[in-house]
């Protein structure tokens, strides 16, 4: 990947180049007076470095290649290469390269040939272009559970960030962050009075017959033995939480409770889903003999 000056520099002729970089020659101009010394696609790293030369030394990539660059994310193939300028400089989008102005242009982070913005930056500008909750939370999670950001590192860069944009990261990082959690309770309990079924217990604790403490769960219906659990989003983030919750649902299902799990985001998006996943669960408790289990109301602190 070379410029028109370089090539000058090789005392590459206007008329050498135009005929090698024409239709059908082996060159090609991939941006305004950047060209690739061969006909091919070209790769990403050839993309990034060629947007880099089209914006100038001041550029910085972000987003999903920047992400990559980091060596997060790498599973997605991004079309386009985002590249920030500062807010007084002058280049337009072109082709493949998003060009977008700022005014908190961050310290340029050196990855091999390229310059690019901060982790928590590449992550926050990636997840203003998410489409989905699931792609934006799946960013995210990669990012917090390899411990490159907190998640009131990327809460923060998103606030100072631009406010036109980000909807649905500001929205999923604070059900994250936030009480999305205990919100989740009571639109599940408001959801499950639709669902016909008999009335739950809420915050129970639950024995064997023994007395041996099983778990903890947020609904319980206790005349089938059926658990309802509401997964904390955040705790799926942390590879330490997520091992807990598998070990403690193992524990609840070798004891022979029915447990049922949903997100805060099932609840909210999929309500009709998750009445028919609590009426199949609750017709499978009914069909095996209620497990000798003990409950018990608790007090969550």
């Amino acid at each position: 990947m070379v410029t028109r000056a370089q090539l000058r520099e090789a005392k590459v002729s206007d008329s050498t180049l135009t005929a090698r970089s024409g239709p059908g020659g082996p060159w090609q101009r991939v941006l305004p007076g950047i060209y690739l010394l061969h006909n091919g696609y070209p790769s990403q790293l050839q993309r990034s470095v060629a947007a880099l030369e089209y914006c100038g030394p001041d550029g910085l990539i972000t987003g999903l290649v920047g992400l990559g660059a980091h060596g997060y994310g790498t599973d997605s193939s991004p079309n386009e290469v985002h590249v920030l300028i500062p807010g007084d400089a002058r280049r337009a989008s072109k082709s493949f390269v998003r060009v977008e102005r700022s005014w908190r242009m961050p310290e340029a982070v050196v990855k091999g040939s390229l310059r690019v913005a901060p982790l928590v930056r590449s992550l926050a500008d990636a997840t203003r272009s998410t489409k989905t909750d699931e792609h934006c939370v799946k960013l995210i999670a990669e990012v917090v559970q390899r411990g490159g950001a907190t998640l009131d590192d990327i809460a923060r860069e998103l606030a100072e960030g631009p406010r036109r944009y980000g909807a649905i990261s500001k929205r999923v990082v604070r059900e994250l962050r936030d009480d999305a959690h205990s919100v989740a309770e009571l639109q599940a309990q408001k959801l499950y009075a639709d669902s016909g079924l008999p009335p739950m217990m809420h915050n129970c604790n639950i024995y064997t017959a023994s007395g041996e403490f099983i778990c903890n769960t947020d609904n319980w219906l206790d005349c089938v033995g059926f658990s309802w659990e509401i997964d904390s989003l955040a705790h799926h983030l942390s590879p330490k939480d997520h091992a807990e919750t598998m070990s403690r649902r193992m524990r609840m299902q070798g004891h022979g409770l029915i447990v049922a799990s949903h997100l805060p985001r099932d609840i909210r998006d999929n309500p009709g889903r998750v009445l028919a996943d609590l009426r199949s669960h609750y017709q499978q408790a009914l069909n095996r003999p209620r497990p000798p289990v003990v409950v018990r109301p608790a007090q969550r602190h």
